[in-house]
């Protein structure tokens, strides 16, 4: 069972978006929030495995309760997805920066929704590719000048290709489609890479990989 908690000043989007997941036999809604405050105190309370998380809030912010929530080592395993809308593009980069898993436009469709979370949940992919790689190009070409990662130099030439096409907002599966690699063997080198790179899930890959130049926006096509 995929527990998650709704963090949004609006009911009406909590409610909406509480029905949606509710009537998943996987997915629990375990809490409801109305403001950043409210939603650190819930996390640490009920530990969910996914906050959706609205970015303007009242008392704190989702980008700013985003960043407790990562930089809590008890909070690890609890991933955050930030609710955001297309005239506000702006906060996406950051609120990737800011230790996000992921982003959705709050007017997704339902099983997009539903699908998000549980990508999300289990780590396996970025949300929506549809949507991200899109957004995704866009802010990450607002970053500033890249910097170069010492740390890139831990990993092979089949992991930096790997990495390269975790930042284009590629799965697993699309991922061995392309390099003609088995999906497990994919997963294989996502993981080493994760692990060499000290970093917290795929969204953190991308981040990395666009702050570092290995990656320009639009690239993959």
């Amino acid at each position: 069972m995929t527990t998650v908690l709704l963090a949004d000043d609006q009911r009406l989007v909590r409610a909406g978006f509480r029905s949606i997941l509710d009537g998943e036999p996987d997915l629990d809604v375990v809490g409801e929030a109305a403001d950043g405050a409210e939603a650190l105190t819930l996390v640490r309370e009920l530990r969910p495995d996914v906050v959706l998380m609205d970015v303007r809030m009242p008392e704190l912010d989702g980008l700013e309760a985003t960043s407790r929530i990562v930089a809590d080592p008890a909070l690890a395993g609890v991933r955050v997805v930030i609710l955001t809308t297309f005239d506000l593009d702006d906060y996406v980069y950051g609120a990737l920066r800011a230790g996000a898993s992921g982003f959705l436009v709050k007017d997704t469709e339902p099983m997009e929704l539903i699908h998000a979370v549980r990508v999300v949940a289990r780590g396996d992919a970025l949300i929506a590719p549809s949507i991200t790689r899109r957004l995704i190009s866009e802010i990450a070409g607002r970053a500033a000048k890249p910097v170069p990662n010492s740390r890139l130099n831990a990993l092979t030439e089949r992991e930096r290709e790997v990495l390269e096409l975790v930042a284009a907002g590629l799965s697993n599966d699309e991922i061995a489609d392309r390099l003609v690699l088995s999906p497990a063997t994919a997963k294989t080198h996502v993981s080493r890479i994760l692990t060499k790179l000290d970093a917290r899930d795929r969204a953190q890959l991308v981040v990395l990989a666009y702050e570092a130049g290995l990656v320009t926006p639009g690239w993959l096509g």
